[in-house]
């Protein structure tokens, strides 16, 4: 029977200790990430994109010639300035500059159910091929690694973002990449994926409710962000087991993760069987 009621280890981050390479993901123990809401309209300013609240329009200038178009992001309607020629690298953004929800006159496209942050990170891609922190491939061990900030980003560097939606704390990389499949933007969700696989310390109910939010953001033909979760939850098996938070969340059901997550645990089972030469009759009669 499960309880309804949240458990302590809500709050108990879960460790692994799992090598990371180019393809491989995982969470290293590390002290668990506590966030507050984010500030409405004055955090997370990037010198790559420009965003402000209000009418303020204030334009990205790199020495490209295309013209400016507005976009007005999330329910505080930021503002964001981008070259025409820079968003039509988004397939989205290729159609949407040529249908109504673009003002011709004005050159503004709405995007009301977006996450200014998110949208600064994907906007910051379009310019630079990466969003902060960067991402580097170290040669030598043959892995990806996130580039140490600077002491005056510091400050910037950040593992969760709040989002409306949930009403709570998701994993930035998630969000972004779920913003990349909408975008048709297929690298940016290689980067995120790989950024995500770095992360550390992060509470068993941040990594619950953003794998839910993930199902809720992907299609489910996706084999990579879902699986991802799939594989962490498996792995940290003997945390998630004593969380509060996972009782809650299996007992409210309302999702496939957890079917999916059981057809996982018994492929997980089966290999191993194989491998120790287990009859499959009894395989699991012991």
């Amino acid at each position: 029977m499960f309880s309804s009621k949240r458990a302590e280890s809500t709050t108990r981050s879960f460790s692994k200790g799992h090598k990371v390479s180019k393809s491989s993901s995982s969470f290293r123990e590390s002290s668990g990430v506590s966030k507050k809401r984010h500030e409405s309209s004055s955090r997370h300013r990037r010198p790559a994109t420009a965003s402000t609240t209000g009418t303020e329009d204030t334009s990205m200038s790199n020495g490209m010639s295309s013209s400016v178009v507005t976009l007005v992001v999330g329910a505080e309607q930021r503002l964001f300035a981008a070259h025409e020629d820079v968003l039509r690298a988004s397939p989205f953004f290729a159609q949407t500059l040529r249908n109504t929800y673009m003002d011709p006159a004005a050159k503004r496209i709405a995007l009301p159910d977006e996450e200014p942050e998110i949208f600064s990170s994907v906007l910051e891609y379009l310019y630079k091929g990466d969003y902060f922190p960067r991402l580097t491939h170290n040669k030598r061990r043959n892995s990806w690694e996130i580039e140490p900030p600077t002491e005056e980003e510091q400050s910037r560097v950040e593992s969760t973002v709040y989002h409306r939606s949930f009403d709570g704390d998701l994993l930035k990389d998630t969000v972004i990449y779920c913003a990349a499949e909408r975008y048709g933007l297929s690298e940016l969700k290689k980067i995120a994926l790989r950024k995500q696989g770095l992360q550390s310390g992060i509470q068993c109910s941040t990594i619950l409710t953003s794998a839910r939010y993930a199902y809720a953001n992907t299609p489910d033909t996706d084999s990579k962000l879902r699986a991802h979760y799939l594989a962490l939850i498996i792995r940290s098996r003997n945390t998630f087991k004593r969380s509060g938070t996972m009782q809650l969340e299996m007992h409210n059901g309302g999702t496939p993760l957890f079917f999916d997550l059981f057809v996982a645990l018994c492929n997980h089972v089966d290999d191993i069987a194989s491998g120790q030469g287990t009859p499959k009759s009894n395989r699991f009669f012991y």
